[in-house]
């Protein structure tokens, strides 16, 4: 997948759009009128070097995300192009149907003979339409669990790549099963005695990506982000507002530091300035390099060992340790004093007695 020959930029990039426009400019004017102009384009160029850094030094959980669902992102199909070889798709859950936003099959990562799993979105309207925008279907989980078995039979490792806004919550998808579909996977995977590596390449939200995610070693790209609900959703629930994305992005904890932090992400995988979409195979190889270490330090381990390491390490995800504060008892409050004030008798009381 070679490099688009523009990117188109995200709202917080257009800034050094207009910048590299200036010194694409210069340049033609250099060429078309034989100035010597390279003084003010070394100067722009080093410029631009710096806004780069700025920019995408602090960039935003929510500038995060936009830059994860950028549409010119290499997706799965592109990976398997990109570093696999002897690719085969394999189709259908044996149930219902093929499921065409979850793809799997076999190929073949340098020595090692893999089964791939992946979410795929679409690069067009018309491609979008029909992966679903890279939402599964009941059948694409089942298609999954189907080939991560196979897997284990013959002794192939499984790597699974996340890119998805959800499992899709159509009501023939709620009426197949959707929820039971998911929950299996994630029980089935568990048990499953063969390596499984899962990469977060793009999207990573809820059930969709939880229906794929249960691995040895889970990966990301510096720019994914992994959540249990999308930021818009988040937003529309908790303030009723889906255009509070940003501050729910922020409260999410989505991005790949934050996940490394917590425990969730075993390593982050870095890519090109900008994001993977300006250097496709580049962020390619160094995927394809990182692969290959986990595929061989995962290779030699047993497989009872590797089924107790996988239960523990989801086990301890989430345990936080609480410190326990003795505070100073404080003195009771003094009993009031009894005083001699007069009491009022009730007339009606006396007449009684009288």
């Amino acid at each position: 997948m070679p490099p688009p020959k523009e990117v188109t930029p995200l709202e917080f990039e257009r800034p050094l759009r207009e910048l590299e426009k200036k010194i694409e400019e210069l340049r033609n004017w250099t060429r078309e009128q034989s100035v010597d102009l390279r003084d003010q384009i070394t100067e722009l160029e080093n410029k631009l070097a710096q806004e780069k850094r700025t920019v995408y030094g602090n960039l935003s959980p929510w500038e995060r995300v936009l830059i994860a669902r950028h549409p010119q992102r290499p997706y799965f199909l592109d990976f398997v192009e990109m570093i696999m070889t002897d690719w085969a798709e394999l189709r259908g859950d044996r149930l219902f149907a093929d499921d065409r936003a979850l793809v799997g099959g076999l190929a073949r990562l340098g020595r090692h003979r893999l089964m791939l799993l992946g979410h795929q979105k679409g690069k067009d309207t018309k491609e979008r339409s029909y992966r679903n925008f890279g939402m599964p279907h009941p059948e694409g989980f089942r298609k999954a669990l189907r080939l991560m078995q196979t897997a284990e039979k013959f002794g192939l490792p499984v790597v699974c790549f996340i890119d998805t806004p959800g499992a899709y919550p159509g009501i023939g998808a709620e009426e197949r099963g959707q929820a039971q579909a998911i929950a299996l996977n994630l029980r089935e995977m568990m048990r499953l005695k063969t390596p499984m590596i899962i990469v977060i390449t793009g999207e990573g939200c809820s059930g969709g990506a939880l229906g794929i995610g249960i691995g040895d070693a889970v990966l990301i790209f510096q720019h994914a982000y992994y959540s249990v609900i999308s930021p818009e959703g988040c937003a529309a629930i908790l303030w009723r507002d889906a255009g509070q994305m940003s501050q729910a992005a922020a409260a999410l904890k989505l991005t790949s530091e934050d996940l490394t932090r917590h425990g969730i992400i075993d390593e982050i995988i870095p890519e090109p300035l900008g994001g993977g979409h300006y250097d496709p195979e580049r962020m390619a190889a160094t995927l394809k390099e990182r692969l290959l270490v986990y595929l061989d330090r995962l290779a030699v381990v047993k497989p009872d060992d590797l089924l107790e390491r996988r239960y523990q390490k989801f086990r301890e995800l989430g345990v936080v340790s609480e410190k326990v504060i003795k505070l100073k008892q404080e003195e009771k409050p003094a009993e009031p004093e009894e005083t001699d004030a007069h009491v009022e008798e009730d007339p009606a009381a006396s007449s009684s007695e009288a």
